[in-house]
């Protein structure tokens, strides 16, 4: 957990941000509220960084400019495990993520640009090894697309930030979306509620 603070703030400040512009059944969200509402409840947070701090706030997710790097910045930026998930678009192996387990109240950043992806709202115990979701938390948390890797045909989850490879998303999720967001836990960075 300490290694991906110290990495967030060193991706975050070396693109020049001081803060940021951003299965059992899951805990229910009311019809009609976001979840980005229901979580409102999660203050910004502040994380130490080399020469600053790092902001963490769920409710911002008003960014309009892309995190945009070279492969090697990046691998210079991230620790291998995590660059080799993020960036090369690997896959941790099951139940090895601590954040698999996790029932603390909170929000869930990509550890490579801090935008918010998923609050603790929307986990589930998915029995399949990885953290997952049934819906991420604003539209600009993630984005999808085709993944026909491997000999298979799925649909990939990215940051819809920095483009960080996150994990993918399948169709045998809990109501109320039907969907499991199969996330890396190397790919996240946990802040829990106040």
């Amino acid at each position: 957990m300490f290694t991906h603070t110290f990495s967030i703030a060193m991706v975050a400040l070396s693109i020049g941000l001081s803060s940021l512009n951003s299965c059992s059944q899951p805990s229910q969200v009311s019809a009609g509220e976001s979840t980005a509402s229901a979580h409102a409840a999660i203050s910004p947070t502040t994380a130490p960084g080399q020469g600053g701090t790092l902001t963490f706030d769920p409710a911002d997710t008003a960014w309009t400019a892309k995190v945009e790097k070279s492969e090697d910045d990046w691998r210079k930026l991230l620790p291998a495990d995590v660059f080799e998930i993020t960036r090369q678009e690997g896959t941790e192996p099951a139940y090895s993520s601590p954040l698999y387990e996790l029932k603390d109240k909170g929000m869930f950043y990509c550890v490579c640009c801090a935008n918010p992806l998923f609050t603790s709202k929307t986990k589930f115990h998915s029995g399949t090894g990885w953290p997952s979701f049934w819906q991420p938390y604003a539209s600009k948390s993630v984005a999808v697309k085709l993944d026909q890797s491997h000999g298979m045909v799925r649909e990939e989850v990215e940051c819809a930030r920095c483009g960080a490879h996150l994990g993918h998303v399948f169709d045998d999720g809990p109501e109320p979306t039907g969907l499991r967001y199969c996330m890396d836990g190397l790919a996240l960075h946990f802040v829990a509620s106040k």
